[in-house]
C-alpha cells in the first residue's frame, strides 16, 4: 500500500509506502504458517542533538526465528543499523528536523525445516541461511525528530530515565481474556517534570498518570482483552515525556490467550554468582517438572518431593542481564513445555518469572561484564553441578589471573594455561571436554573460529593436556591471533558430566574421528553437553624473535563444516622495536600483483591495438574492391 504524506522532513521524501511478504508453506516445526516478526514504535520519537547514542527497535518473532533489519530505501545522514540487534545509531553530528527511517524486518529459522505448500511441492530450509529468500518481509515506517541540544544528557537528569519496575525491552508478557491485564512503568527526571507517557498499544487501553517526589512519575495501563484478541501477540510501545525530553522507548509484547497461566508459589535465594529458585508443588497441583524448563531447555529442574529447584550462574541456563536504571537485573523463567509429539494437552500452562536484582551502588562479585564467572547448571539426574573456567599464570595451574586483570594480555606464540574443573553433589563423576575452539568475541556460534578439540580430538599441534583427576582438565596452548582487526580471543568449551566406569558413556568413547559413531544417551548417565567460555586474551605484541618465523595468524573460512587444517596464507612479519608488526610479506606481495596485471593490462591493449589496425586496413581494401567491381560492371 502507498499513500501521502510524510511530514515535512529533512530527507524530502514525500508519498509513503508500506510492504509486506509471506512464504505460505506449513513450517515442519509447528505445523502451521510462518508468523512475521512483531513490531511497531510510538507515534513521536525525538531526540535532542547532543544526546542521541542508540534507539532500540521492537524485533519478535514468536516463532524464535532470527529477525534481520535493514534500511529499505537510502540511510539519512549520519545514522547506521545494526542488521543483527535492530537497533538504530549515529556515526557523526545529526542535522536538526525530522528523520523519516524506512526498514524492513526479515525473518529466517534457526533450524533446518521444511516447508510445504498446497500444491504438494516440499522446500528444505537451511538453518541460518540468510541467503535464502526469508520467510517473511515487513517494512517499518518511522518518524525522529532531532530537536535542540540539552544542558544535560545525563540519565535521570534532564533525560527521563526508567526505573527498575518498568518492563524491559521486548519482555513477553500474559494476558487472558475478559480479565483486565496491567502494564506498569516508572521513570525519573531530577531537573525536569515528566507530565505523561506516551503509549502505543491497543485502541481501548486506558492510562492512571501520578506524579512523585524527586522528579518520578509512574503510570499504569489497563486493557482488557476480548474474544478477537484471543492467540494474539500485542506490541505496546511507551515513552515517559517532559516539556523539552523524552525517556528510550521500551516496548513490550502481550501475549492473549484463553487460559491463565498458572504462577504458583515460588521464592528465589540470590548470592554473589548464582541463584536459585524454589517452587512449591502444593501450590500448582498436577504439575510435574517433567514438563517444566527453565528459559534454557537444556537446564532442567530437580523435585525433592514438595519442591521444585533449579539453581544456576548468572552467565547460564538463558539467564539474560539487564540494566533498568538503577539496578542490575539477573532473570530467568519457568515455563510449561509442550512436545512435538503431543496432539492434545491437558496441562494448565505456567509462566513463572524471577530475578535477582543489584543495585548499582554496589559491586555484583564475580566481576560479569569481563571475567566469567562460575557455570552453574541443574539437570533431573545429576542435580546441580557447574564448571569453573580459569586462566593461570604458569604451569603448575594453583594461581589463577584474577578477575581485575581481564582482559588478559599476552604476547603472540606465548603459552597459556587454562583449567577447567568440574563441581556435582553427586560424589564420584568425570569430566569430559568434548570441544574447544577459539572465536574473536565471545559469542560461540561466530562463523569465524579456530578449533583447538573437536569430538574429543585434539587438532591443535601447540595444544598439550597436563595430567590430573576425573574432575579437572588443565592444559595449555600457544596464543594465537585471527586475521583481519581481531586483537582478542576468548576460549568456548563443551563440557560433559559422566558416571565413571561406564563403557558407553560420552566419556568412555574418549577421541572420535567418526561422530556417527557416538552412542545414544540413553545409554549411559551422563549430562548434556554444556557451553563454558573465558576470556578475552588480548594481544599486546610478540612473545620474542622466534615469532616472526613461526607466527599462525589463522583465519578459518566462515564455514562452520570447515575443518581446522584448512586456513587461509599465513602472513610471515618482521618484527619492530616496539613490538608491532608490518606485513611486508602482504605489501611486496600486493605490488608484484598490481605491477604484474598492469602489464599484462598495457600488453592486451597494445595486441589490440595492432589487431583493429590490422582488420581497418584490410576491410578498406575490401571496400575498395568492390567500389571498383561495382564501377566497371555500370
Amino acid at each position: 500500500d502507498s499513500g501521502c504524506c510524510w511530514a515535512s522532513n529533512v530527507d524530502r521524501k514525500t508519498n509513503w509506502m508500506s510492504h509486506a511478504e509471506l512464504d505460505l508453506g506449513i513450517r515442519s516445526d509447528s505445523y502451521r504458517i510462518n508468523n512475521c516478526p512483531i513490531t511497531a514504535t510510538v507515534s513521536s520519537l525525538r531526540v535532542p542533538q547532543n544526546c542521541f547514542t542508540q534507539l532500540r527497535l521492537l524485533a519478535h518473532d514468536p516463532d524464535g526465528d532470527a529477525v534481520r533489519c535493514r534500511f529499505a530505501s537510502d540511510a539519512t545522514t549520519n545514522f547506521t543499523l545494526d542488521e543483527t540487534t535492530c537497533t538504530l545509531r549515529s556515526t557523526g553530528k545529526l542535522q536538526p528536523g525530522v528523520h523519516v527511517f524506512e526498514l524492513m524486518m526479515e525473518d529466517f529459522s534457526t533450524k533446518n525445516i521444511t516447508l510445504t505448500y498446497a500444491d504438494g511441492s516440499i522446500v528444505t530450509r537451511e538453518a541460518s541461511n540468510m541467503n535464502l529468500p526469508p520467510l517473511c518481509k515487513l517494512k517499518l515506517n518511522f518518524l525522529m525528530e532531532v530537536i535542540s541540544p540539552t544542558s544535560s544528557c545525563v540519565a535521570a537528569d534532564m533525560l527521563p530515565m526508567f526505573l527498575s519496575r518498568t518492563p524491559s525491552h521486548g519482555d513477553v508478557l500474559h494476558a487472558s481474556v475478559g480479565q483486565t491485564f496491567q502494564l506498569y512503568a516508572q521513570a525519573q527526571a531530577q531537573n525536569a517534570q515528566i507530565h505523561s507517557f506516551q503509549v502505543s498499544g491497543p485502541n481501548n487501553m486506558t492510562q492512571e498518570f501520578r506524579t512523585e517526589s524527586n522528579g518520578k512519575a509512574e503510570v499504569t495501563m489497563s486493557w482488557t482483552p476480548n474474544e478477537m484478541d484471543v492467540n494474539r501477540l500485542i506490541p505496546v510501545c511507551f515513552t515517559a515525556e517532559t516539556a523539552t525530553t523524552q525517556s528510550e522507548m521500551r516496548c513490550v509484547i502481550i501475549m492473549v490467550s484463553h487460559s491463565t497461566f498458572m504462577q504458583g508459589k515460588a521464592t528465589v535465594q540470590c548470592s554473589p554468582n548464582k541463584m536459585t529458585v524454589v517452587l512449591d508443588k502444593a501450590s500448582m497441583p498436577d504439575v510435574s517438572e517433567e514438563f517444566l524448563s527453565l528459559r534454557d531447555p537444556s537446564c532442567t529442574l530437580t523435585t525433592n518431593g514438595t519442591h521444585i529447584v533449579g539453581t544456576m550462574s548468572f552467565s547460564t541456563c538463558g539467564t539474560k542481564l539487564e540494566d533498568k536504571g538503577d539496578y542490575i537485573v539477573f532473570k530467568n523463567e519457568i515455563h510449561s513445555i509442550e512436545r512435538s509429539d503431543e496432539v492434545i494437552i491437558r496441562r494448565n500452562m505456567v509462566k513463572i518469572d524471577f530475578f535477582c536484582e543489584f543495585s548499582k551502588t554496589i559491586t555484583v562479585s564475580n566481576f560479569y561484564s569481563l571475567h566469567q564467572a562460575d557455570y552453574i547448571f541443574t539437570e533431573s539426574s545429576f542435580g546441580s553441578f557447574g564448571y569453573s573456567f580459569e586462566i593461570f599464570q604458569d604451569s603448575n595451574f594453583t594461581n589463577r589471573v584474577e578477575p581485575n586483570a581481564y582482559p588478559v594480555q599476552v604476547k603472540l606464540m606465548e603459552k597459556i594455561y587454562l583449567g577447567i574443573q568440574a563441581m556435582s553433589e553427586l560424589p564420584n563423576v568425570t569430566l569430559f571436554v568434548e570441544s574447544c575452539k577459539g572465536t574473536p568475541d565471545n559469542n560461540p556460534d561466530n562463523p569465524i573460529y579456530y578449533d583447538l578439540i573437536k569430538n574429543g580430538c585434539v587438532k591443535d599441534e601447540t595444544l598439550k593436556v597436563h595430567p590430573s583427576n576425573q574432575t579437572l582438565y588443565n592444559f595449555e596452548i600457544q596464543s594465537f591471533k585471527f586475521n583481519g582487526y581481531y586483537d582478542q580471543v576468548y576460549i568456548t568449551c563443551s563440557v560433559i558430566l559422566c558416571e565413571p566406569g561406564n563403557p558407553f558413556s560420552r566419556c568412555a568413547q574418549g577421541c572420535l574421528n567418526e561422530p556417527s559413531r557416538r552412542r545414544r544417551r540413553g545409554l549411559s548417565m551422563e549430562t548434556t553437553g554444556h557451553y563454558i567460555t573465558q576470556g578475552p586474551l588480548q594481544l599486546v605484541g610478540s612473545a620474542g624473535p622466534s615469532v616472526a618465523k613461526e607466527d599462525k595468524r589463522i583465519n578459518v573460512a566462515p564455514k562452520s563444516d570447515m575443518p581446522p587444517e584448512v586456513k587461509y596464507p599465513p602472513v610471515v612479519p618482521e618484527t619492530r622495536s616496539n613490538g608491532e608488526y608490518w606485513r611486508f610479506t602482504e605489501i611486496f606481495a600486493s605490488n608484484i600483483t598490481t605491477v604484474f596485471f598492469a602489464s599484462g593490462f598495457i600488453l592486451s591493449l597494445v595486441v589490440l591495438a595492432v589487431v583493429v589496425r590490422h582488420f581497418s586496413r584490410r576491410r578498406r581494401a575490401e571496400d575498395l574492391d568492390f567500389l571498383i567491381e561495382d564501377k566497371f560492371e555500370k
